[in-house]
C-alpha cells in the first residue's frame, strides 16, 4: 500500500469539516492570507471562504465581510467581480481548476501580483492612524494586546485562528 503524505490527512479533515452537520459554532478557519495559488498571496484563503460559505459552513465571523475587506483587495488588483468568482469557485471541484480559470482570466504580470502581496502584507501602513487603532482593538479582541510581534491584519487573522 502506497504511503501517504501528511497533507493527505489534512484534506480528509476539511472534506469531514465541510460534510460533517455540526453546529455552525465550530469554526472551520479558512486558509492563512499567507497562502499562494499562481503568484497570488490571499487567494487559497478567498476560495476557502467561498466554498465555505456554498456549503452553508462558512461561520459568521465571516459572512458580513465575505467579498470585501481583503476579498475586496484581491478582487480589484485581479480585475475581478466577487459575483462572477463566486460562480467560477461553484464551477469548480477543486483548487487547480479555479487556478486554471485564473490563469487564463486574469492576467497580471508576477511585479503587480508583488504589490498585492505587499499592499495586503503591509496593512496597517505607518501613517493610517484610524487602520493603526483597528489593528490595536482587533489585537485585543483576539487576546493578543500584549503581543508585540504582531504588527500587521495579516498577524491578527494568523493569531486568531491559532496558526502563530
Amino acid at each position: 500500500m502506497e504511503a501517504r503524505g501528511e497533507n493527505a490527512n489534512f484534506k480528509f479533515e476539511i472534506i469531514r469539516g465541510l460534510l460533517d452537520n455540526s453546529s455552525m459554532s465550530k469554526i472551520i478557519y479558512p486558509r492563512s492570507p499567507r497562502e499562494t495559488m499562481d503568484g497570488w498571496s490571499y487567494l487559497p484563503r478567498y476560495i476557502d471562504k467561498i466554498r465555505l460559505h456554498l456549503a452553508g459552513k462558512l461561520h459568521s465571523d465571516y459572512t458580513d465581510n465575505l467579498g470585501k475587506g481583503f476579498d475586496a483587495m484581491w478582487l480589484k488588483y485581479a480585475g475581478v467581480k466577487h459575483e462572477q468568482f463566486v460562480e467560477v469557485v461553484k464551477n469548480s471541484v477543486t483548487d487547480g481548476e479555479v487556478c486554471d480559470w485564473i490563469r487564463r482570466n486574469v492576467k497580471k504580470s508576477p511585479a503587480e501580483k508583488a504589490a498585492h502581496a505587499n499592499d495586503m502584507l503591509g496593512r496597517p501602513h505607518a501613517t493610517d492612524a484610524e487602520a493603526g487603532a483597528r489593528l490595536k482593538m482587533r489585537k485585543e479582541q483576539c487576546g493578543a494586546g500584549n503581543r508585540d510581534e504582531i504588527k500587521t491584519f495579516v498577524d491578527v487573522i494568523d493569531c486568531d485562528e491559532k496558526r502563530i
